[in-house]
């Protein structure tokens, strides 16, 4: 992983919410939400929440008596969050989450969506989950399946790393798709201590109003957008250009839709 992947600053935490949240994260939010929806009291704790997608879900899904604690590695994520939530039950936090600065049995449940493949160190993100867990609670999360399986991500890897044929960018594969090996994942979880572990692979069809918003979703609102500027920092809007185009050609110019594709995983903790 590159140190530029976990870096989310500047214009990203907005364009990340206004046009990632809709485009592909939303469906996964609310299942997520549902599968607590049996909680009648508690504490939640979600790691890696970024701008608050899943965090607002659980607010409007989960009743006022269960508290929700919510946290990011990255402040500039924090803050975009706290500021786009009206939910004052919501308590937010910087925190990084394999150095979770919590107490032992803390939590009743940890939520974490599409934030596990970003973990440098995925089992000693799980142990931290595993520590801060109340004994027998819950750990659910979620990432992506392989690349192939998301179109519009797939589209836009290749459209832009045509750009710069001898140094590619490949963030979107290296990162948000390159932990998708449900062996690979449960063997983690296993080997950390959790038990009765499930994974699910859901698919869902993601829409956008036109070609040009999955461009500028994963060309300016990730870190793809600092491995291109970090290649050519005037090459930004070129390289948007070019994804979008190639979004269209594949998928036409008006409203588009394509298949995106994830692991949905509950484990129980000792």
């Amino acid at each position: 992983m590159a140190k530029s992947d976990t870096v989310f600053g500047g214009s990203i935490p907005a364009l990340y919410d206004r046009y990632l949240g809709p485009l592909i994260f939303a469906p996964y939010a609310a299942d997520l939400a549902r599968r607590l929806k049996d909680m009648s009291e508690g504490t939640v704790l979600e790691t890696a929440a970024g701008t608050g997608i899943v965090t607002r879900e659980l607010a409007r899904t989960l009743p006022e008596s269960v508290g929700i604690t919510a946290t990011d590695l990255n402040q500039p994520m924090v803050d975009f969050a706290a500021a786009r939530s009206d939910a004052g039950r919501i308590s937010w936090r910087q925190a990084d989450a394999l150095k979770l600065p919590f107490a032992d049995a803390t939590f009743d449940v940890v939520v974490c969506q599409f934030g596990a493949m970003f973990f440098p160190d995925k089992r000693a993100g799980y142990g931290e989950a595993l520590r801060v867990l109340k004994p027998g609670g819950r750990f659910i999360f979620n990432v992506w399946d392989r690349i192939e399986d998301n179109e519009f991500t797939a589209v836009v890897t290749d459209a832009v790393a045509a750009m710069f044929p001898d140094d590619p960018p490949n963030f979107l594969a290296r990162t948000p798709h390159g932990y998708h090996d449900t062996a690979a994942i449960r063997g983690d979880l296993e080997s950390t201590g959790f038990r009765h572990i499930a994974i699910e692979t859901i698919a869902h069809q993601s829409r956008a109003a036109s070609h040009r918003d999955p461009a500028l979703a994963f060309c300016q609102g990730t870190p793809l957008r600092n491995e291109i500027e970090a290649r050519d920092a005037g090459r930004l809007s070129e390289a948007t250009d070019v994804a979008a185009s190639a979004l269209a050609a594949r998928f036409g110019t008006g409203p588009i839709e394509g298949k995106i594709q994830a692991h949905v995983i509950t484990a129980v903790g000792a």
